[in-house]
């Protein structure tokens, strides 16, 4: 038996009421927006109660709301952060710089404004990752 560890992948869960949004997230992160993380599996929910029961299901790495969705990606996020012992990390997609303020009241761990860059969301998103990654290595 090869003693190689295999590396499941990390599951990412994206919410947004807008499909484009839902895409733009898939076509930023893709497979593996780092090559130091496992490839994501990357599960898309356009209802909040869909969200609320694959965070519930456990095992996800990160939740990417979006805060314009309908309902509010925020209020989705302070639910979970109630919720959720050792909630992943969550990123909140904001209507504007301007609100990066409101994410704070969710207790969102990181936020990206749009018009969303590519870049910086996969930058946001690869910290967050890292960052679970460790907490995980120290916890086990």
């Amino acid at each position: 038996m090869d003693s190689e560890q295999v590396e499941l992948p990390l599951r990412v869960v994206v919410y947004s009421s807008d499909r484009e949004v839902r895409d733009l997230v898939h076509t930023s992160l893709g497979r593996r927006p780092a090559p130091d993380l496992p490839e994501l599996a990357i599960a898309d929910y356009a209802t909040e109660a869909a969200t609320v029961r694959a965070m519930d299901a456990g095992d996800v790495a990160l939740a990417i709301l979006d805060g314009e969705a309908q309902p509010g990606g925020m209020g989705i996020a302070r639910q979970l952060k109630d919720e959720i012992f050792r909630c992943p990390p969550i990123l909140i997609l904001t209507g504007r710089p301007q609100d990066a303020w409101l994410a704070t009241w969710s207790r969102a761990d990181a936020v990206v404004p749009r018009p969303v860059s590519p870049y910086e969301l996969a930058s946001a998103a690869v910290q967050l990752l890292r960052a679970g990654q460790a907490a995980r290595a120290v916890s086990a």
